[in-house]
């Protein structure tokens, strides 16, 4: 066999021993099927995440109300009405003030628009009476009109607005019972998107938890015993499950208690009733005469005693069989963690 192939076959081998998944690439099938013929034992193909593009949120379409008088855009020449990049000063603003009569043209030029459903063109020339009146309530009503024509529901909304305060009439009332519904959608709907794209950022910012991790609250979770009582009768033990309940982050209920103890025979009932009520918490059971060393390190005087323990500490404590500050305790203590 030629030397060059010989090497060019082993550095494949090195390359398939530091990345077996080559092995699975559709092209070398047939190498694989012959190395499973000689019976190798072929690692697994690894699990990729699909990858999901999920950048751009897809904002859904607003159903509007009052749109039956909504047109399309008129796109004729704007109407000559002297030069309109001409600015305006404040001499020419003191003459309009004592003859508004261009403001008055343009006014009634835009009633004439608005009536023959051209809004862009009242759009324009209510801009025209505004530069030279700004207090003109008619000229933000026909803007504001003609806006709402368009189906420009927030812009419209504001011109009402503004009329409403300068000079306020029935037509302005009516635009804005049919501008005001709309205009809030769009608000809400924007909001709405917003508060979704912050979620979704959060949500990126947030660590993915690695397998590892995974892994080790899945034994935290085998070693604690939903709905029931653990009997605890070591150290050991109560250090096992105190760790658990810290890793999945839940409370922890650890009840002393005697065999010989009157209030303990009344009060363990319920306890066994309350572990199935509530499932999210860990309750302990241990016996002091069984498990010395244990009372011994919670020094435990009394029974029966409770101790609510809470990502690792000692949170509060119950001493005595007062079944409704120990059911409250737990109801306290067992929110959000």
């Amino acid at each position: 066999m030629d030397i060059g192939k010989v090497s060019e076959l082993k550095e494949f081998i090195e390359s398939c021993k530091s990345n077996p998944s080559l092995l699975h690439t559709p092209s070398l099938q047939f190498f694989k099927s012959y190395l499973l013929s000689l019976g190798a034992r072929i690692p697994p193909q690894p699990k990729t995440e699909p990858v999901v593009d999920d950048d751009d949120i897809i904002e859904s379409d607003i159903e509007f109300d009052n749109t039956d008088d909504v047109v399309q855009p008129d796109n004729d020449p704007p109407h000559k009405m002297g030069d309109p990049s001409a600015q305006v000063t404040d001499d020419q603003r003191d003459a309009a003030q004592l003859s508004k009569s261009k403001a008055i043209d343009a006014i009634s030029q835009a009633s004439v628009f608005i009536k023959l459903k051209k809004p862009n063109a009242a759009i324009r020339d209510s801009d025209t009476a505004l530069k030279i009146n700004p207090d003109s309530a008619k000229g933000y009503k026909i803007r504001g009109l003609s806006r709402a024509m368009l189906g420009l529901w927030t812009e419209a909304l504001t011109d009402l607005h503004v009329a409403s305060k300068i000079d306020y009439d029935e037509e302005i009332a009516m635009a804005l019972k049919k501008v005001e519904p709309n205009a809030h959608k769009i608000e809400e709907h924007r909001k709405k998107y917003e508060r979704l794209r912050k979620q979704k950022e959060q949500k990126r910012a947030q660590p993915k938890k690695q397998p590892q991790n995974q892994a080790q609250d899945k034994d935290a979770l085998s070693a604690l015993k939903d709905g029931q009582v653990i009997g605890v009768h070591s150290v050991g033990e109560l250090e096992t499950k105190l760790s658990a309940a810290s890793k999945t982050s839940r409370l922890l209920v650890l009840y002393f208690t005697a065999t010989w103890c009157g209030p303990c025979r009344y009060i363990s009932p319920l306890y066994t009733s309350l572990a199935e009520k509530y499932q999210r918490v860990v309750f302990l059971k241990v016996d002091i005469d069984e498990a010395v060393d244990v009372a011994a390190r919670w020094n435990v005087s009394s029974v029966p005693t409770f101790f609510f323990v809470k990502n690792g500490k000692e949170v509060d404590s119950v001493v005595g069989a007062d079944k409704n500050t120990l059911e409250r305790k737990i109801a306290q203590h067992s929110g959000p963690l």
